[in-house]
């Protein structure tokens, strides 16, 4: 997996370079910095972030009745070229994604009207919107809820608070590379 690497020190970003990464903790870094040709990089002096990512125009949908949650998501999935649609629950989700055609969704569980459950329900019991992956959100994390979202067809189950990361995560476990669009990806 190709991604940048920054180099962290106590005054601010020092370097950042792209790197093949493995499953190693530990990657020997090629550069030119003083009289050093090679960095030694470890989880403690380092993190790893895709800095280059974008998902040109990729419809994300985020249904969700906390204006708080909507927003930091929409924020998060704009920064990486997102094409953002929010729902504040299942009876506006539903008539948006029609409109919309979402690539990936985002639900809440815990909505007033129409819940997470039956939210996914409907989509995946819609065969122009079948294919289409639904994630759970929930601030629950009990094996029950998450057996019930499966139950309903969910495609995967993120706890929160949620990470950018673990946004980004789901959108690349389930939307397919060419959906995705991402920069640079044609010629890796």
């Amino acid at each position: 997996m190709k991604v940048t690497a920054c180099l962290i020190f106590e005054k601010g970003l020092w370097i950042a370079r792209e790197i093949y990464v493995k499953s190693s903790r530990k990657w020997n870094w090629p550069v030119s910095a003083g009289n050093q040709t090679t960095l030694q990089l470890t989880d403690v002096y380092t993190r790893a972030v895709f800095m280059d990512e974008n998902f040109e125009s990729l419809k994300v949908m985020v249904i969700d009745d906390s204006k708080t949650i909507r927003r930091t998501a929409e924020t998060l999935l704009k920064k990486v070229g997102c094409n953002v649609i929010t729902a504040v629950d299942g009876f506006d989700a539903l008539a948006k994604i029609a409109d919309n055609h979402p690539d990936i969704i985002f639900v809440d569980i815990m909505m007033p009207r129409l819940d997470g459950y039956q939210t996914c329900a409907l989509i995946k019991n819609n065969s122009a919107f079948r294919s289409t992956p639904v994630i759970m959100l929930s601030s629950k994390d009990g094996l029950f809820d998450k057996a019930k979202g499966r139950i309903v067809g969910s495609d995967q189950y993120l706890t929160k608070p949620f990470s950018k990361e673990e946004l980004l995560g789901a959108i690349r476990a389930h939307v397919p590379q060419s959906e995705t669009k991402v920069a640079g990806s044609a010629g890796a």
